[in-house]
């Protein structure tokens, strides 16, 4: 390999199917490098971890939010669970996340509370769902790692997903607050919060008969085709190509996170159901629990939009 290539190769981080002997190493030391050796493993030890790291928090912060007497479906189960101690700086997290105060001094650090509060709702339901397509990418890169062929680490790819969905609880913690705002000025929190809700059913409702809704889907159900079409061995592509895919994915589910405006933003069994869904739809080929979640949807946005006017 000429000295330029290998310029090349280690500055854009790339992994080639080279066998490095580890044999001085000791025990622990052999086992580590192995690990980072072994892309596929990283990755999925990775996703795993911070999948159950995010519904580990959500699950501590809705118990803070039944104990808060904050009611949503489930509260009372909720309730009986255990409180465990946690440090200061989640407590004031969890209480930035659940206070329903409008904007004041403090709207800084609730900002930045909501934001990560919506990104770990992302990585709860959504990186489930991303997982045939970074097994699909660590399988095509095995085969490219086995011809001796240079390849990005897959998680170069999750890193591309994940921000998008970071960009986008940006977004959602924007709309919580100016939801929050307004009820809190009018003083009519509650109908509004209600209003809000069956708005964003009704929006969800209709956007799951829609072609948008139609053409991101038929990209998240088809990931080999993009994957290896747009297949590259530059850090800078493959992170672009995981924005790419994150892109489909938010055109695909951005409605059905609206639908936590309606259950209550830290109902974590709605949470969980949502996120079931997205697996579902994503590995269905039909149509069929698109429309279907979609009429469900119309019609509770009906009764809300009744109840709460």
């Amino acid at each position: 390999m000429r000295l330029d290539q290998r310029g090349d190769s280690a500055h854009s981080s790339v992994m080639t199917g080279q066998q490095d002997d580890f044999s001085h190493l000791d025990r622990a030391g052999r086992a580590t490098a192995n690990v980072a050796r072994n892309p596929r493993l990283t990755v999925n030890v990775a996703v795993g971890a911070s999948i159950a790291l995010a519904w580990l928090l959500l699950a501590a912060m809705a118990i803070r939010s039944a104990e808060a007497q904050i009611s949503v479906p489930g509260d009372a189960l909720l309730r009986n669970l255990p409180r465990l101690p946690l440090p200061a700086v989640l407590e004031r997290f969890f209480a930035l996340c659940l206070s329903p105060a409008p904007l004041d001094a403090s709207i800084g650090p609730r900002t930045l509370a909501l934001i990560l509060m919506w990104f770990l709702m992302a990585i709860a339901a959504m990186l489930p769902s991303a997982a045939p397509m970074i097994r699909i990418y660590c399988e095509i890169a095995d085969t490219a790692r086995i011809k001796g062929e240079p390849v990005v680490h897959p998680l170069v790819l999750v890193a591309g997903y994940i921000c998008v969905w970071l960009a986008a609880s940006m977004l959602f913690a924007a709309l919580t607050l100016a939801v929050h705002a307004f009820a809190a000025s009018g003083g009519i929190f509650d109908p509004v919060l209600g209003v809000a809700g069956g708005l964003a059913l009704l929006v969800a409702g209709l956007y799951q008969f829609s072609g948008l809704k139609e053409a991101c889907l038929t990209k998240c159900r088809n990931p080999f085709s993009i994957l290896f079409s747009s297949w590259s061995a530059r850090t800078v592509r493959v992170f672009r190509l995981g924005v790419a895919q994150g892109i489909w994915c938010l055109g695909c589910c951005w409605a059905l996170m609206l639908v936590m405006f309606a259950v209550g933003v830290m109902n974590v069994f709605w949470m969980a159901l949502i996120g079931m869904f997205t697996l579902i739809e994503k590995q269905a080929t039909g149509s069929l629990p698109t429309r279907l979640a979609g009429a469900i949807l119309l019609v509770w946005a009906a009764a809300l939009l009744v109840v709460s006017l």
